[in-house]
């Protein structure tokens, strides 16, 4: 009888430190092997998925130990999933002939699905500014959604900053506001952002051409083709002030874009054709430009005696 009812007294012990609830998230936490064919991207995901050098290193490691972290999915009403978490590592893992990966599966509201995906991308190297702009207005966007106020017209100026606050400590951005000038860049048509991947145009410069309209921005991608120039950051500031007063035209606009660029101006280049004449064969361009600083220096002392005569 002791022992019978010591087993109740187990039994009783275990009901109570595992609900119904609990065994429903232990179940979800089960790494399951799904087909990649039944894993479908997350919707609008802005992270790209390259097949760089990088992807072909991932897919060479899961040919000799499988996929070591499953990704995350929620399941979808047709019985597939989404993943959330596992873009790179699904599309590695089909290079490397796999037929499944291995795949933890949790119901997930978009916002927290929003967030989990983000979260997961931003700590990889070598992000493009796209990526992170489209990213932090997504999670921004979520966390909204989730009861923190964000939008610019916000009476609630305290939650609206500890929001994107929040995203740039998690995402290690110096401070919220720079969050905002990257969400600024979606407003970009896609020529000018891929510029900015590209690093043709600079993020500053990027930052105030956000600001034009599409139109306006359309016009300066054929400006930019005819000048054969990115504006500087003067210069974007200038065509965004003439946008806010109605006065951007095309040729207000190809008047600022065909202004030398104080860079330019400030900027001497001489090919070393032109040099290598008037100096032995034997001289290495450190000698080379060693003897035309002593050269200068000499010229200058020169000058100054003239001036002083």
């Amino acid at each position: 009888m002791k022992s019978s009812a010591k087993k109740i007294e187990l039994a009783s012990v275990d009901d109570l430190f595992s609900t119904e609830e609990s065994r429903q998230d232990e179940q979800l936490e089960k790494i399951q092997e799904i087909p990649l064919s039944e894993l479908h991207p997350f919707k609008d995901h802005p992270f790209k998925v390259k097949d760089d050098d990088a992807m072909i290193e991932t897919a060479d490691s899961i040919k000799k130990y499988g996929v070591l972290v499953p990704a995350i999915a929620r399941p979808l009403p047709d019985g597939s999933y989404e993943l959330v978490a596992g873009h790179r590592r699904r599309r590695a893992s089909e290079l490397a002939g796999k037929e499944t990966m291995p795949v933890i599966v949790r119901d997930l509201d978009d916002d927290a699905a929003t967030i989990i995906m983000v979260d997961s991308n931003l700590q990889r190297e070598n992000l493009l500014p796209s990526e992170r702009a489209f990213a932090y207005k997504m999670k921004l966007e979520a966390i909204k959604h989730q009861g923190a106020r964000t939008d610019l017209t916000s009476v609630q100026v305290e939650q609206k900053l500890s929001a994107r606050d929040q995203v740039a400590k998690e995402a290690g951005e110096r401070s919220g506001i720079q969050v905002m000038r990257y969400v600024r860049l979606t407003e970009l048509i896609p020529e000018l952002l891929d510029m900015v991947d590209e690093k043709k145009i600079a993020f500053n410069p990027a930052y105030e051409l956000s600001f034009l309209k599409p139109d306006e921005q359309q016009m300066l991608v054929e400006t930019m083709d005819y000048e054969q120039a990115t504006p500087s950051l003067s210069q974007a500031q200038r065509m965004k002030k003439f946008s806010q007063d109605g006065k951007l035209s095309e040729d207000v606009m190809l008047a600022i874009m065909s202004e030398e660029k104080k860079s330019d101006l400030d900027k001497v280049t001489l090919s070393s054709d032109t040099l290598r004449k008037y100096f032995p064969k034997s001289y290495t361009p450190a000698k080379m430009q060693e003897t035309i600083i002593k050269l200068l220096e000499q010229w200058q002392k020169k000058r100054q005696r003239d001036q002083e005569r």
